[in-house]
């Protein structure tokens, strides 16, 4: 569906990139990394990544419009989920806004190409809503920082050639400052990776252990303990992103949820329908306020979207479990496909569409859900983040 924004110009983009999914889009499972590399390849060969990013660095120059149709063509078309999801939402913006031009040169290419893959090491046990209390420390030793301490919850750490990685490097600083930004070489002696097996019986994130981690100064973005600033703006960019991409995932697990109606061998009760009415609802609300903030999400007001979405979809999965009837009951998480300790799955996509049944499908993706109000800041922290930042109301 041609949304009621698209120029004429927009329209005939969307449908270039149609035909292009439809001829091209392959079935890939989403634990075959080899395979999804090569798709991203793809995607990238033929001009659909990168679309806001600067050209000179391997992007297509275009607007954020541009973008927002790619993630709602894709979500159409059901496209294999991303690899580099980290890289090409999170750290290559990031470099775009505040690296180097060494650092564009060196590191956006790879991140388009999938041929490097990176995670964000933000998180640690004592430091995840918190970010100012993060401990993992950074010394300086004449070329080099010397890094030791651990992220947690971190998403593609068990396949990342690289981290966007904050560290503290002035103890003795105020809270917000005395954090630097840097980028890490996954490969460097001293780094430990471990899953972290979640509800569902995947493990999608992990721990990242540093012991004495060496690591050039060169790799360090922005100057030394301005990484609470970077930080942020690193946080404005994903959220963007993601905001997007978001209304669009939503849209497409209301799609699955009218699957999973019309297979039903009897009719939803009156509560039941109520519910799927709602969920239309929010789902094509959350869409059109995407569109009609898209000129201001890349400020704070992307923290509405993210809060709206996690709940929307705590609530669609939910429904979409209760329609089920008598295959409603949860399997354990040993019921789930596993996987070992190498491989990881990307981003919230519930289970692929060739998986057993839509019963098994609905009870991962509520399981999964459990994560989306934690999951890129906490619903509680970005309610505070709208209070303040948005509506300009006064701190407690």
């Amino acid at each position: 569906m041609t949304r009621l924004q698209d120029t004429p110009a927009e329209a005939a983009f969307r449908e270039r990139l149609r035909t292009w999914l439809e001829a091209n889009t392959p079935s890939i499972g989403k634990h075959d990394v080899d395979a999804l590399k090569a798709w991203q390849r793809t995607l990238h060969e033929a001009g659909w990544l990168g679309l806001t990013w600067p050209a000179e660095y391997g992007g297509q120059g275009l607007g954020f419009r541009e973008q927002a149709i790619f993630n709602e063509e894709a979500a159409r078309a059901r496209i294999p989920p991303s690899i580099n999801n980290i890289g090409l939402m999170i750290a290559g913006p990031a470099l775009i806004a505040v690296g180097s031009e060494a650092h564009k040169k060196r590191y956006l290419p790879k991140i388009l190409s999938a041929e490097e893959i990176w995670c964000q090491g933000f998180s640690e046990p004592n430091a995840g809503s918190d970010l100012a209390a993060l401990q993992t420390r950074a010394v300086d030793d004449g070329d080099d920082y010397v890094i030791t301490g651990q992220k947690i919850w971190t998403s593609n750490s068990l396949i990342a050639d690289y981290i966007w990685l904050l560290v503290r490097t002035d103890p003795d600083a105020p809270r917000h400052k005395g954090i630097t930004a840097l980028v890490v070489d996954m490969k460097s002696p001293g780094v430990t990776v471990k899953p972290l097996r979640q509800i569902t019986g995947e493990a999608e994130f992990g721990e990242v252990f540093f012991d004495e981690v060496r690591v050039p100064k060169a790799n360090r973005v922005g100057a030394e303990n301005d990484g609470w600033i970077i930080g942020m703006k690193t946080f404005t960019r994903e959220r963007a992103n993601i905001s997007v991409a978001l209304s669009v995932r939503l849209q497409q697990q209301f799609d699955r949820l009218l699957d999973t109606v019309r297979n039903r061998d009897v009719p939803l009760d009156p509560q039941q329908a109520r519910d799927v009415a709602q969920a239309y609802v929010d789902s094509e609300c959350l869409t059109l306020t995407c569109e009609r903030m898209a000129d201001r999400l890349f400020g704070f007001e992307s923290s509405v979207v993210k809060v709206a979405w996690a709940e929307m979809n705590q609530r669609l999965q939910r429904i979409g479990l209760s329609t089920l009837g008598p295959d409603a009951p949860m399997l354990s998480a040993g019921g789930f496909d596993q996987v070992d300790d190498t491989t990881a799955t990307f981003g919230t996509e519930a289970l692929a569409e060739d998986d057993e049944s839509y019963a098994k499908s609905w009870q991962f993706g509520y399981l999964r859900a459990r994560a989306n109000s934690i999951e890129g800041g906490t619903s509680e922290i970005l309610r505070s983040v709208i209070a303040e930042r948005v509506l300009g109301l006064p701190r407690k």
